[in-house]
């Protein structure tokens, strides 16, 4: 509250709109932020491993989601917090870079500001905090790639990618087909792959779902899909040597931009009318004749008319075609996108070996397959199951098991999984800190603590006691000094991991412990939250 005068010397007081904010500063910002993300680890951690629990999610509109994706679940979340936010943010930014690990990595941020709070309350500053866990975070890292192996694969040989892709399938509703998903997401990635150069081109794989079926009648198709059918039913099913004119304007006659009127008051008006629009539609199609074109996809719909010219002229045509399907199919067959009839000619036309509307099963749904594509190798996973819930969830399935195989052929080192690696890096960053005199190594000491959060939750939801199970591997692996020992979540008999080729890429888990530790930095350093309540 501030006083001012105006110009003739009067007093008024000036409001600062105090009752509309609730300030929190400092130690209290700090605890409700953390106390926000320990929360939604909770949540999350839960569904962490082979044995994790699934979340319903239900839209506004009343759909359900049976997932336990955790950037499914984050993305899904009704998030009104700004801390919240930023955790969601942390879970796409290791689903867009790796793919895999969503719910690790929330889990682990959660678990460094937990153990945070423990050090905030000792009286220890969050900046001391922010650099002991950068510290940590490094040997951590370097300890990572000291544990790490090697693996060797290629287009013939390639079991190595299937197991890895298994690992990231097998936490997920469909794990039932797991085997039969990581090899079609395998084989699909490597038809894509430049394995000289170490790259691919994940735009080039289509993972389209149709309810009906099983999931064991998901396939591989070697082509492209479109989720349509010829717009004329009498239109033949199938073209060889299809030379494709892709059409990003409507079959119709030109609108005016601007508003306007026609007064159609007499019989030969009408008619004009009448010729001079079987004229567009008669030129148009004359137009794709000419070209060269055997097979028309359009990104917008026909008039009955054209449809009816097109079928007469043997040219079979296919609408309603997304936008995304037509960028594929240009980069495919190496044609064109046309924008006007006046500008399509034979170079622009694209090339496929093969083109067929093939009917699904009894569900009386065709789709149109394009195989043998001229430039670009694109392959479709085509993804059939009982219901939109379940073959939703496989087509996320299938994006981590792609993710993880482009990440084993950019770079193929890998750790073993199960909690191993973390407990070993815990152990390493334990005995860092003892050789640290500073403060940083409180926070060194909870870095430690926070990579157990790992383990523990796949104890927990393995149904084994998670004190004991981490006690005795921490143990295991300095008696022995082997990192591959972690938890048994499936009750094979044994702690090796590398007995139980189970294994993740070395490229996900550090990017799971760098994002972790900016975004724990980055929420320890906010001291001001100021929430605005409205005008009243």
């Amino acid at each position: 509250m501030n006083i001012a005068f105006d110009e003739y010397g009067r007093p008024f007081i000036i409001m600062r709109e105090q009752d509309m904010k609730e300030r929190l500063t400092g130690p209290e910002a700090r605890k409700a932020n953390i106390l926000i993300a320990v929360s939604l680890m909770n949540i999350l951690k839960t569904s962490l491993g082979p044995k994790g629990m699934d979340k319903i999610l239900v839209s506004p509109d009343g759909e359900i989601t049976v997932t336990n994706d955790g950037a499914t679940i984050l993305d899904n979340m009704d998030i009104t917090n700004e801390i919240e936010k930023l955790l969601v943010e942390l879970s796409k930014g290791q689903d867009d870079e790796i793919g895999d690990g969503t719910t690790s990595v929330v889990v682990f941020a959660g678990a460094l500001l937990e153990q945070a709070q423990k050090l905030l309350d000792k009286g220890i500053h969050p900046i001391r905090i922010a650099d002991g866990y950068e510290h940590a975070c490094k040997i951590a890292v370097e300890h990572l790639k000291k544990i790490s192996s090697e693996i060797t694969f290629d287009r013939e040989n390639y079991e190595t990618l299937i197991t890895a892709a298994m690992t990231s399938v097998s936490s997920k509703v469909v794990n039932e087909f797991q085997r039969q998903l990581s090899e079609i997401a395998v084989k699909a990635v490597l038809t894509v792959a430049d394995l000289e150069r170490k790259d691919v081109r994940i735009d080039l794989i289509q993972v389209q779902g149709k309810t009906g079926g099983s999931l064991k009648d998901t396939q591989l198709i070697d082509g492209i899909v479109i989720d349509k059918e010829m717009s004329h039913p009498q239109m033949q099913k199938e073209v060889s040597d299809a030379k494709i004119a892709i059409l990003s304007c409507p079959f119709e006659p030109p609108k005016p931009k601007t508003g306007y009127k026609l007064n159609i008051d007499s019989v030969e008006k009408y008619k004009k009318l009448q010729e001079l629009e079987q004229k567009y539609f008669h030129d148009m199609v004359k137009l794709v004749k000419d070209s060269g074109a055997n097979l028309v996809l359009c990104q917008w719909g026909f008039d009955d008319e054209a449809n009816h010219l097109l079928y007469q002229n043997e040219l079979p045509s296919v609408r309603w075609v997304g936008g995304v399907e037509m960028e594929l199919i240009a980069l495919a067959t190496g044609g064109r996108i046309v924008p006007r009839f006046s500008e399509l000619n034979e170079k622009k036309l694209g090339l496929a070996g093969h083109v067929k509307e093939i009917p699904l099963g009894t569900t009386n749904d065709n789709i149109i397959v394009l195989e043998k594509c001229s430039q670009k190798k694109a392959v479709c996973i085509f993804v059939r199951g009982g219901n939109k819930m379940v073959v939703d969830e496989a087509k996320r399935s299938l994006h981590d098991a792609i993710c993880v195989t482009r990440n084993l052929i950019r770079d193929n080192k890998i750790v073993y999984g199960g909690g191993a690696p973390e407990i070993s890096c815990s152990l390493a960053v334990s005995k860092a800190a003892d050789e640290i005199s500073t403060l940083e190594q409180y926070a060194i000491r909870s870095f430690a603590d926070a990579l157990d959060q790992i383990p523990i939750s796949l104890a927990e939801n393995s149904g084994l006691d998670p004190i004991e199970t981490i006690s005795n591997l921490k143990a295991n692996q300095i008696k022995t000094n082997n990192p591959f020992l972690g938890v048994d979540c499936l009750g094979k008999g044994t702690e090796n991991m590398k007995e139980q080729n189970v294994f993740d890429t070395l490229a996900g888990k550090i990017q799971q412990l760098l994002l972790a530790t900016q975004m724990a930095k980055m929420i320890l350093k906010i001291d001001d939250v100021i929430l605005h309540h409205g005008q009243n």
